[in-house]
């Protein structure tokens, strides 16, 4: 079983930054890929990064690309998404998931373990 609490949301605007964090629990850190997922309301979870297990390998949705970075630092369990530039269509709840193994990892539904998701809201 794998825990995972996301932080770091919150109110922003336009143009700025912010830095969400996702921590890591109940099985070794270092054995699970990771993604960052959105859902704004009425609209699906939408994959927004990805990262492998040892940090080597990213992809983004081609939206983030450019503004945002994912990372890990597999000593302290944790893995970030750093957002800039954010647009007021980047509000939404944001959620971290992991996967010892993933086919798809832009698809959510391939991931077993789900953060609580925390709001991200930008204003114009």
């Amino acid at each position: 079983q794998v825990q995972l609490v996301e932080s770091g949301g919150g109110l922003v605007q336009a143009g700025g930054s912010l830095r969400l964090s996702c921590a890591a629990s109940g099985r070794s850190f270092s054995s699970l890929v990771m993604g960052w997922f959105r859902q704004a309301p009425g609209r699906e979870r939408e994959f927004v990064a990805w990262i492998n297990w040892r940090g080597s390998s990213t992809s983004y949705a081609d939206s983030m690309k450019g503004r945002f970075t994912i990372s890990r630092d597999n000593a302290k369990n944790t893995v970030y998404l750093q957002m800039n530039s954010l647009k007021p269509e980047d509000t939404a709840v944001y959620y971290c998931a992991a996967d010892p193994y993933v086919s798809s990892y832009s698809d959510w539904r391939k991931y077993d373990y789900w953060g609580q998701g925390t709001q991200v809201t930008v204003s114009s």
